[in-house]
């Protein structure tokens, strides 16, 4: 996601990571300020092939997560930047010592 947001982002200045615990799971979200993805390519982008290199990149990461159950998305908007929220499911992980 970072490499995506380097090579991609023509206005880039930051790349944030955060958290968020809720009922649904842990939320990790990656967000960036940079030019965002069009709406129509959002439909996309996680599809084989798809993107200016490989395309491969997107498409192997939701792969390999959601053979564990894990998703991704991305839900930014054009203009203010591209934001991928990977969604680990309640129940699927545990903070150490607790």
């Amino acid at each position: 996601l970072v490499d995506n947001a380097i090579r991609y982002g023509d206005t880039l200045t930051m790349i944030s990571f955060s958290f968020q615990i809720s009922d649904k799971g842990l939320s990790i979200i990656c967000q960036d300020d940079g030019a965002g993805i069009e709406p129509k390519a959002k439909e996309r982008i996680f599809e084989r092939g798809v993107g200016r290199n490989t395309g491969m990149g997107l498409f192997l990461t939701r792969e390999i997560l959601a053979i564990t159950g894990i998703t991704i998305q991305e839900n930014g908007e054009e203009g203010k930047g591209a934001r991928f929220e990977i969604t680990v499911p309640a129940g699927s992980w545990r903070v150490a010592g607790r």
